[in-house]
């Protein structure tokens, strides 16, 4: 069984590098905590195969909310990380968010045309 988790993370926001990497460990974690609930059979598979991330991007809040809302609509755990607004950006923004882990071509239906994060 081949299984991963998508992060995607917004570049239209120009973060620094280190809060791209935080916003997207939040983003993880969230995630994963989701599939313990829900799928924890899932989950464990993930985490025996080698728990694979991919980090892509969006650039626009329109699109992360598009793959958000198609996520959560296919059963997949998701996440979406709001900014508490302590550093860069404002309170409440939308910066990333998390699908899976799950099956890859379920999540691939989501997030397959999207851009590696560079």
């Amino acid at each position: 069984m081949r299984t991963k988790q998508v992060i995607v993370v917004r570049t239209d926001l120009e973060m620094s590098r280190g809060k791209i990497a935080v916003q997207v460990a939040h983003a993880a974690c969230g995630a994963v905590e989701e599939a313990r609930k829900k799928y924890p059979d899932l989950l464990k598979i993930w985490e025996e195969e080698g728990s694979k991330k991919v980090v892509v991007e969006v650039k626009s809040e329109e699109e992360l909310m598009k793959i958000y809302e198609e996520a959560k609509s296919s059963g997949l755990a998701c996440y979406l990380v709001r900014d508490a607004g302590l550093t860069e950006i404002p309170p409440g923004t939308a910066t990333a968010v998390a699908v899976g882990p799950d099956l890859s071509e379920r999540i691939d239906k989501i997030t397959g045309g999207l851009k590696l994060l560079r």
